[in-house]
């Protein structure tokens, strides 16, 4: 079963509560929430904050700051590095799949295809899993997408 977050609730909450005067991109969703601090800076870094406020639609699997934090000692940091933003591309479009895919679209076993160009296979059977990561808050909604918070940050080609 899928559990919404407070911060999910709240974003939630502020994006209806604003109306349409405000623009409540994928970008702007993940920073009301709070807990995406490392995967945004990690999006300035790779140069992708324009395509994550683009028109989309885009489906974005979002690992928290603690995700991030579970990765060995040095590779956020190794990561953020100018001379890395190839490898941080390919990590961080791995999260992202072309179009709305909303948590009632997904299937047991379906396989579907990344930004990067890999694919991410998503599994039913204990709750919903994208690769090996576990999706914790889903269907965060954004006007150019949707968000789905995840507690790993999942690698191309694993």
């Amino acid at each position: 079963m899928l559990k919404f977050s407070k911060y999910a609730i709240a974003t939630v909450f502020a994006a209806g509560f604003a109306g349409s005067a405000w623009a409540a991109d994928i970008v702007d969703t993940a920073k009301g929430a709070g807990q995406f601090n490392t995967l945004l800076a990690a999006a300035t870094a790779a140069g992708l904050v324009d395509t994550l406020k683009g028109d989309g639609p885009l489906t974005v699997f979002a690992p928290t700051d603690d995700a991030f934090a579970a990765l060995p000692e040095g590779t956020v940091e190794s990561l953020l590095k100018p001379e890395n933003k190839d490898q941080l591309v390919k990590i961080l479009t791995y999260h992202v799949v072309p179009g709305k895919v909303m948590s009632s679209d997904l299937k047991d076993g379906m396989m579907a295809k990344t930004v990067e160009g890999g694919e991410v296979k998503i599994d039913l059977a204990d709750g919903a899993m994208v690769n090996d990561a576990k999706v914790v808050t889903a269907d965060i909604a954004a006007d150019n997408g949707v968000i789905h918070v995840i507690d790993k940050v999942i690698m191309p080609g694993s």
